[in-house]
């Protein structure tokens, strides 16, 4: 039996209550999460042409672009593309795959604009509205932006065919805003940038993901909590990670507590990389209807 499954079984979880694997079942909706939902169903539901949601690394954005997929209304069409990278008509092949809509592979970019385009008519012919998601869109060249912009130039009378969901790092928010790219902003008719939880944001997180496993939501002690937040810096990715840890550290010393020796146990033996975290950005920043500032 592996350590992850005794000290399941140890602490009563029926799951790892903080696994790194974007899980919706595991969605803790703090306020910024609720309205950064709320954007990206205001943006679907408004036939926005881009939706934009960024925020640091570990906030929680694919998590909620998963929550997003699954509770996807039927008459919706999703693809979803992951780390999309290349040059001009490798995103065309990249959202054809995301699709499930078959060319060629030496089909030319006038062929697959041609083949996405036809797709495009017929799903609206048939009452669906197609939505390409871009996870990990900061990967994206400015070219690549700009040919993302051109698409959403595809129409059927005042209709929208296609609709872009972008969500990446703080970097694609610069990017967009860049003087060079002030077409493709004026197309971002929502926006919301996940910052950080707060100390007592980061408390209810640890209590939700803990009762979601299975466990009674009190096996970290509010000093270790405070202790735990200040060290991830509230970031959720991080306070999985070094939650994990402590829960390793106190089955081990056969204890149903995570206290702060427990968390200062993980500390001193340096097991916990954060990295590079930015000092103090913004809890939340939400916009709707565009970006005034290009």
């Amino acid at each position: 039996m592996s350590s992850a499954n005794i000290y399941l079984d140890f602490f009563g979880f029926d799951n790892r209550p903080f696994s790194l694997v974007p899980d919706s079942d595991f969605l803790f909706w703090s306020e910024q999460h609720k309205r950064a939902y709320a954007i990206l169903e205001f943006g679907i539901f408004s036939s926005a042409p881009i939706t934009l949601i960024t925020g640091e690394i570990g906030t929680g954005k694919t998590t909620l672009i998963q929550k997003l997929l699954d509770d996807a209304s039927r008459d919706l069409t999703f693809g979803l593309v992951s780390n999309a990278h290349g040059d001009r008509g490798e995103l065309l092949q990249w959202i054809l795959n995301a699709l499930s809509v078959s060319f060629e592979s030496k089909a030319s970019y006038v062929e697959m604009f041609q083949i996405l385009q036809d797709y495009l008519l017929e799903q609206y012919a048939d009452g669906q509205r197609v939505i390409i998601v871009f996870d990990e869109a900061q990967n994206l060249t400015l070219e690549g932006l700009e040919e993302l912009r051109l698409l959403t130039n595809i129409n059927s009378k005042n209709d929208v065919l296609i609709q872009l969901i972008l969500s990446g790092q703080p970097e694609l928010r610069d990017m967009v805003k860049s003087r060079s790219m002030q077409q493709l902003a004026q197309r971002v008719a929502a926006s919301f940038h996940l910052g950080p939880m707060d100390a007592e944001t980061t408390i209810e997180y640890l209590s939700h993901r803990l009762k979601t496993a299975g466990g009674t939501g009190l096996e970290f002690t509010p000093a270790a909590c405070k202790m735990i937040h200040g060290e991830a810096g509230g970031v959720p990715r991080l306070v999985n990670q070094l939650c994990e840890f402590c829960l390793l550290y106190a089955w081990e010393a056969e204890s149903r507590v995570v206290d702060e020796i427990t968390v200062r146990n993980v500390l001193d033996d340096d097991i916990f990389f954060k990295g590079y975290q930015p000092a103090s950005p913004p809890l939340a920043l939400i916009e709707a209807g565009g970006d005034s500032n290009g």
